[in-house]
């Protein structure tokens, strides 16, 4: 079972049953054929409507659609986010960059990003030469570089923070 909120609005559950899809423990009846990648035409209780999806984000599990001319974001809860929730964790899912520590002692070779940059979930962040191989040091998660606290050439031990993120 699913809970899905539309533009913020209170959370309905969805589940999908053998006799076909719910909406808050009622029968969901629709027809829908796709006319390409990203669109639809939807039949619902008489009524028509063209879909097309905007955005896909399947790390914070939102999707926007325009539906006839009218944009809708929905954000899905599964149930182990519904579990993180009410466990207090609900955040947990959504993970920023932590500091980067240095793995082991070693020379820094090369440093790939400055202060204010905003980097994804593996980028390159540094070059780490530990025991005379160059080790690529990747970012872990997304967020925005707030100091760099080494230098080219750097001699660093293991545990000392190189990078701070906000």
């Amino acid at each position: 079972m699913l809970t899905a909120s539309v533009n913020n609005t209170e959370p309905v559950t969805v589940d999908f049953t053998a006799t076909g899809p719910t909406l808050n423990d009622a029968p969901f009846r629709w027809d829908m054929v796709r006319l390409s990648d990203r669109t639809f035409h939807i039949l619902h209780e008489n009524r028509s409507y063209n879909a097309e999806l905007l955005e896909l984000n399947r790390t914070t599990k939102t999707v926007s659609l325009n539906i006839n001319g009218h944009v809708h974001t929905v954000q899905v809860k599964d149930r182990f986010d519904q579990l993180l929730e009410q466990l207090g964790m609900s955040n947990a899912a959504s993970a920023k960059v932590g500091d980067l520590k240095a793995p082991m002692p070693g020379l820094i070779v090369g440093i790939s990003v400055q202060p204010g940059d905003t980097v994804a979930k593996g980028d390159s962040l540094l070059i780490l030469e530990a025991m005379k191989m160059e080790n690529n040091l990747k970012a872990s998660a997304g967020g925005t570089v707030k100091t760099i606290r080494i230098a080219k050439g750097d001699r660093v031990e293991k545990g000392q923070v190189l990078i701070e993120f906000v």
